[in-house]
């Protein structure tokens, strides 16, 4: 399996010359799940799990007990231990209980990283540094024993993509690398394997901004506010929750979807929510369905200067390319 981050339907659609090979088997969208995050869906890859079931909850979300935010992309040891916070046996591991050779195959610099210890369990990491590193490792763990399980992932669209914006020639030609990439990866296939490629998100650039920190309606009573800008879970002060709901549906509830916690589980956005899972999620959740940005300029300044973004429930950030290659 090839985990292209960033890589989302519409946008493998649309650019079919950059992406020749990926879209000329480009089988059918699949659902990333919400938040369209990486740390969410490499946590629903990696489970067979829905957010609400695994618990990676989004990019930045409350540790409940702690007042304090955890960052999975960068995750902080001393909120939470990996293993404890996301529980569920990983897809390795039950492969490797009945006798597959597992392996994830990614940059070096993430292998020790909270979130790779929450998704990768299991799974012999194989650091990899260049496209050419990706391929060789590839084929090397592809042929370890009877039966192998290999993963590989790449950020580097997705980051052009925050960078650049998605459809910019930036982007375009990072694109053109990841569509030799999975047909390199192709060829190297020993007979009787399959190749997926696949995409954690899609993403959109958007252009109108609301500055949470600058909107006195926004901030009060915010105790802590996760998510990101284009899925925020905002969690209130202890008694001002239900004052914080009527406040941002006033102020951005033309341009977003907002919901209390309870309403947005009952809608299904996260899936089935297990109980203790719950406090995770934000008092209020806001979903831009528009253009909309939701930034916060202080507390996020790093935020605010993205061109491409992604998190929401819209087709172009959720649906991304299932595409499949055979050896026979």
């Amino acid at each position: 399996m090839l985990v292209i981050d960033g890589l989302g339907w519409d946008l493998l659609r649309a650019h079919p010359d950059e992406a020749p090979f990926l879209n000329s088997m480009a089988d059918r969208p699949l659902t990333a799940g919400l938040p369209a995050t990486t740390a969410t869906s490499l946590g629903s890859l990696s489970t067979g799990l829905p957010p609400g079931a695994h618990g990676l909850l989004g990019f930045q979300f409350a540790v409940p007990g702690t007042g304090r935010l955890l960052n999975c992309l960068r995750w902080q040891d001393d909120l939470a231990d990996p293993s404890e916070f996301q529980p569920t046996p990983t897809v390795y591991e039950r492969a490797a209980t009945d006798g597959v050779a597992t392996s994830y195959i990614s940059l070096g610099l993430y292998k020790e990283t909270g979130l790779s210890k929450a998704t990768t369990r299991g799974a012999a990491y194989i650091p990899a540094n260049s496209l050419g590193q990706i391929v060789a490792q590839a084929e090397h763990a592809l042929r370890q024993g009877d039966r192998a399980y290999v993963t590989a992932y790449h950020a580097d669209l997705d980051s052009t993509g925050h960078q650049f914006g998605c459809g910019s020639p930036h982007w375009r030609h990072q694109l053109r690398f990841m569509d030799l990439l999975a047909e390199q990866i192709a060829e190297i296939l020993p007979s009787g394997a399959a190749l997926y490629v696949t995409g954690d998100h899609g993403m959109t650039n958007p252009v109108d901004r609301v500055d949470v920190d600058t909107v006195p309606e926004l901030a009060a009573g915010i105790a802590l506010l996760g998510g990101d800008a284009r899925c925020r879970y905002v969690y209130a002060e202890p008694g001002a929750e239900a004052d914080v709901l009527a406040a941002w549906r006033a102020t951005v509830g033309d341009r977003a979807w907002v919901a209390s916690r309870e309403e947005a589980v009952a809608a299904g956005w996260f899936g089935p929510v297990s109980p203790e899972l719950l406090p995770r999620i934000g008092d209020v959740v806001a979903v831009p369905f528009t253009d909309l940005a939701i930034v916060a300029s202080t507390r996020e300044p790093w935020l605010g200067r993205m061109v491409g973004m992604h998190g929401s429930l819209v087709p172009a950030e959720q649906l991304v390319p299932l595409v499949a290659a055979v050896r026979e």
